[in-house]
């Protein structure tokens, strides 16, 4: 099984290790195209003139208060690195907390989980990589250009032949989404519902920040679990032996699967 997930705005950087080895993360194959588009990402932000800043700031997505991300991305090529475990701290990976599972259930995360980056393409979460800012909608100097674009292509051979026929279960969205799309058969994509009452109705919504919490939940239950299951039913069936409540949509052909899970409490 795989399961695909975003990155982590939230990132507290490594202290010390050595610097990150783009040809020794997942898939190796995909170094050159890391290479590239960390050399672009490194070259914008040394920049360091008020226009050139604004500018990064700009192609980036950042803000005024944020011109620290860009001089830590300046020096990306000799930070230290950790495992991206370490590295990611938003919402999904604060829930998950790899830290806190144990020796068993981390090495059955690392072997599944796949991150999607804008930076990396995709990357395990035993990689060691320093912390960055490199959203995914970003334009970088050519030949790179858009990110999404440009990892769809460099992404598409590689994870295909990695998923192979095994269920693949699908927690990312937006333009993360976009950057490769799993075999409909084999995979299964989640959302998460808030389930409530008001004024005597039920009412189903999907919240940003309890979604996420609730999907790294569902990440570590099933480390725990360290289900493994073969095909997408089976998928269905683990998550449902958690204890959720899971429902399926109606099929679209040439689509994954699509499946809520409900929840009443955040």
């Amino acid at each position: 099984m795989l399961i695909l997930l975003p990155p982590s705005e939230g990132k507290t950087p490594a202290v010390t290790g050595d610097p990150v080895d783009p040809a020794a993360l997942w898939l190796p194959e995909l170094a050159t195209a890391r290479k590239r588009v960390l050399t672009r990402l490194v070259t914008l932000c040394k920049r360091t003139s008020a226009r050139s800043v604004a500018e990064s700031l700009r192609t980036l997505g950042l803000t005024e208060g944020q011109r620290s991300e860009i001089t830590r991305n300046g020096g990306l090529g000799s930070a230290p690195a950790a495992p991206a475990w370490k590295i990611y701290t938003g919402v999904l990976y604060e829930a998950l907390d790899a830290a806190g599972l144990s020796p068993a259930a981390r090495a059955w995360l690392g072997d599944r989980a796949v991150v999607f980056s804008g930076l990396w393409g995709v990357l395990r979460l035993d990689d060691r990589i320093p912390a960055y800012r490199c959203a995914i909608g970003s334009t970088l100097a050519a030949p790179v250009g858009g990110l999404t674009a440009y990892w769809k292509r460099a992404l598409k051979a590689p994870l295909d032949r990695a998923a192979g026929d095994q269920p693949v279960l699908d927690f990312r969205s937006g333009s993360y989404a976009a950057m490769w799309t799993p075999p409909a058969a084999t995979s299964a994509s989640v959302r998460v519902l808030h389930e409530r009452t008001v004024g005597g109705r039920t009412r189903r919504s999907v919240v940003s920040h309890f979604n996420k919490a609730t999907k790294g939940r569902i990440v570590r239950s099933l480390a725990e679990a360290r289900a493994t299951p073969a095909t997408v039913d089976e998928l269905v069936m683990a998550l449902r032996d958690l204890k959720l409540t899971v429902e399926e949509q109606p099929a679209v052909p040439g689509r994954p699967r699509q499946l809520d899970v409900v929840v009443t409490e955040l």
